[in-house]
């Protein structure tokens, strides 16, 4: 077993992540501290600019350095740490087009923190034909295995709904042998999630969240403009299938004219909304479905969730999980996974031909090596 530490800082652009976790790469051995730096409204203002930015534009070197250097000092907090997974900073997402853009550099994290890094997961994926996204399914179905294990959860299929700054669904099915095996698991993009929400928050209320969903809450959706959301062809589109940040900006723009209250409401019922159409793809309706990521905290898209699926919707937590670090969690455990050269993505999570195991390792400076001093494998 590796001691890991994962870190995660995802679409919604709030801080850093970081949590450990006990692994071979395959089964789940235990859970670890868990940690949370949050970034400064400067940082956050710097990686908002960078939004939509690819390799060498403007504003991408100082993303990628705000970063790198949030990760360092979270992860000093984890000295026991052997090996750190680092996802870096997404800014844009176009896998049928450019490809996949995360900032910030594991060599230099690696030579930051003294420990090796293992980063850069998503670009395999995307030139061998995959989309890139999402990558916490496999996670998904180690958590659900040790769920089971733990007598949490019953050795059935399961859907876990992760809500960041985009909402992502993985079925998984823990009866199988493991995560890459046929029928193990199905997972896509639903649609926005808590991205839209916040940034109705910051532009109108100069507030990071809406706080429990008491905005929202208070107020009354427009189902004229949901409708015409959930027309979008996306929704029609079969998975693997996912999506950038700001790929549906059609719909801020849609609630630009309701009051605050409304178009909190109706931003959190296009989100149940595209869950919901999401649905049908599923192999076999699950009987749960554990909701984790910052959105379960909102009661207002609890609600809207269970109004709209008719199924039981609960936090992860119920399962025993932390759906505040799952994330962070899950790039630990697929750090373990790409030191192993085991698969990390696969047909049925993001459309790649075959199951691939992608990432690159990077190893601190040697003392007193020059030159090339980062050694690195694919």
């Amino acid at each position: 077993m590796i001691r890991v530490l994962g870190m995660m800082s995802g679409t919604s652009l709030d801080g850093v992540d970081a949590a450990m976790i006990d692994t071979d790469g395959r089964r789940i051995a235990g859970f670890g501290r868990a940690g949370f730096r949050p970034y400064s409204d400067n940082e956050s203002a710097v990686l908002h600019a960078a939004l939509g930015a690819w390799p060498d534009e403007a504003g991408v070197a100082e993303a990628a350095e705000i970063s790198v250097a949030g990760h360092a000092a979270l992860a000093a907090d984890f000295p026991e740490a052997e090996l750190i997974g680092y996802h870096g900073q997404t800014l844009a997402h176009d896998p049928k087009g450019r490809g996949t853009h995360q900032a910030g550099n594991g060599a230099a994290l690696a030579h930051a923190t003294g420990r090796p890094v293992v980063w850069d997961f998503r670009h395999e994926d995307v030139r061998r034909g995959g989309e890139g996204a999402p990558l916490v399914p496999f996670f998904h179905w180690a958590c659900a295995d040790w769920a089971a294990g733990q007598g949490l959860l019953p050795r059935a299929p399961v859907a876990f709904l992760n809500l960041g700054g985009v909402g992502n669904i993985s079925w998984v099915d823990p009866r199988a042998p493991a995560p890459e095996a046929a029928g193990a698991c199905l997972a896509f993009d639903t649609g926005p999630a808590n991205a839209p929400i916040n940034d109705l928050m910051r532009a109108r209320r100069r507030l990071a969240q809406d706080r429990g969903g008491a905005l929202a809450g208070s107020g009354r959706a427009d189902m004229d403009i949901v409708a015409a959301f959930l027309r979008h062809p996306y929704f029609q589109r079969p998975p693997p299938k996912s999506l950038d940040r700001d790929q549906f900006s059609m719909l801020p723009d849609a609630v630009a004219g309701l009051a605050d209250a409304d178009a909190a409401a109706t931003l959190v019922a296009a989100l149940a909304g595209a869950v919901a159409a999401g649905w049908r793809w599923l192999p076999t309706p699950p009987e749960t479905l554990l909701v984790c990521g910052g959105g379960r905290h909102n009661a207002a898209i609890m609600a809207a969730l269970n109004a709209a699926l008719e199924t039981s919707v609960q936090p992860v937590e119920a399962a025993g999980l932390d759906g505040d670090m799952l994330e962070a969690q899950a790039f630990g455990w697929l750090a373990v996974r790409v030191l192993r050269g085991l698969p990390i993505s696969g047909p049925m999570t993001t459309g790649v031909p075959e199951p691939v195991c992608g990432g690159r390792i990077s190893h601190p400076r040697r003392p007193g090596r020059g030159g090339d001093i980062f050694r690195q494998q694919a």
